[in-house]
């Protein structure tokens, strides 16, 4: 192909895509018809240009020229109140409910491990020589020690926000951190159910264990399901990376990625709240029964949330992905 030639023959209508692109909205019906067609016979002139006599500065112009037309002609599409709200009603219940067959396991074999460390502790009083001096034991398991005045030791606010900061921070990393076959999610989870497991164990053979119980159930039974959901939702990456299931690893990779980015941010949220039991309630005067009745309502909330808009939404096809528009196409598609 002799490219002057070509450019020759074509610029005009390059210029004139050009014009009609600096014009925006103030096409008319006829305009915004000459503009499509003229998108795609750039497109089309592109193509010849890279396969058959590359430009750089050619190309580069024609690149730009395309790039403009079809934002143009496509349109930005802008986050509205109404995804948020589809989101919180829809894709993230949907996301985390088909996700339950991972993350509903991974919680009930963690507990037992927390539980299986804590009996191990509490029973052998070398382990629990190992993990420090008798009297810093004692300061810690003592009535009113350090357990107890953890969760008063700074001002509510702050110490929910700090909290939150740190469990969110936590969830994310279990979820990013799935696609490297998930060992770094079971080292997360490992670490926390340990410290639950020392913290059970130590208040345990002190005799203070109903007083643990009552401090950790009123935002644990809350903060713990919602790790539970990242790391399950993590190790489910990391087996897409082993097996992909019908689709390509690419794409599987891809759809399970986008869910896990939405499930972190619809898991923030519920930390947050998680975080507010813990800075308000935790450490309030009221009876240990009644922070236990606030912590079993807000789980029993969520598990509702999950299983009633979640399971409908899943029903209906939702999986948590973003809407199809936003997606990147997972093969070559015409202009």
């Amino acid at each position: 192909m002799d490219l002057d030639v070509f450019v020759t023959a074509h610029r005009a209508e390059w210029d004139r895509l050009d014009h009609l692109l600096r014009r925006g909205r103030r096409l008319t019906g006829a305009e915004a018809d000459e503009l499509v067609a003229l998108y795609q016979r750039t497109a089309t002139h592109l193509s010849l240009i890279t396969s058959s006599a590359p430009d750089p500065m050619l190309t580069a112009r024609l690149t730009q020229l395309i790039a403009r037309a079809r934002a143009t002609v496509t349109g930005t599409r802008r986050a509205s109140w109404r995804d948020a709200a589809e989101f919180l009603t829809a894709g993230f219940p949907a996301a985390v409910y088909r996700a339950r067959h991972w993350w509903i396991p991974t919680a009930l074999l963690s507990t037992l491990l927390a539980a299986l460390i804590g009996w191990w502790i509490g029973v052998h009083p070398e382990v629990q020589s190992a993990l420090g001096a008798p009297a810093e034991l004692r300061e810690m398991t003592r009535p009113g020690g350090q357990y107890e005045t953890y969760y008063s030791s700074h001002p509510a606010a702050s110490f929910s926000a700090a909290v939150w900061t740190n469990n969110a921070q936590a969830a994310a990393m279990c979820l990013v951190l799935g696609a490297f076959l998930g060992i770094p999610v079971l080292l997360i989870l490992f670490a926390n159910m340990l410290n639950v497991g020392i913290g059970i164990g130590l208040m345990a053979s002190a005799g203070r264990l109903d007083v643990f119980l009552g401090l950790i159930l009123p935002h644990g039974l809350l903060e713990l399901t919602a790790v539970f959901v990242a790391a399950g939702t993590g190790l489910r990456l990391g087996w897409t990376v082993i097996d992909p299931g019908p689709t390509t690893r690419r794409a599987a990779l891809a759809q399970q990625g986008r869910a896990a980015i939405g499930m972190a941010i619809g898991l923030a949220l519920v930390l947050f709240v998680s975080g507010l039991i813990e800075g308000f309630v935790t450490p309030s005067g009221m009876s240990t029964w009644a922070r236990i009745t606030i912590g079993i309502v807000a789980e029993l909330a969520f598990l509702v949330y999950v299983y009633v808009l979640g399971g409908r939404a899943a029903r209906a096809g939702d999986t948590g992905d973003v809407a199809e528009p936003d997606r990147t196409a997972e093969l070559p598609t015409a202009a």
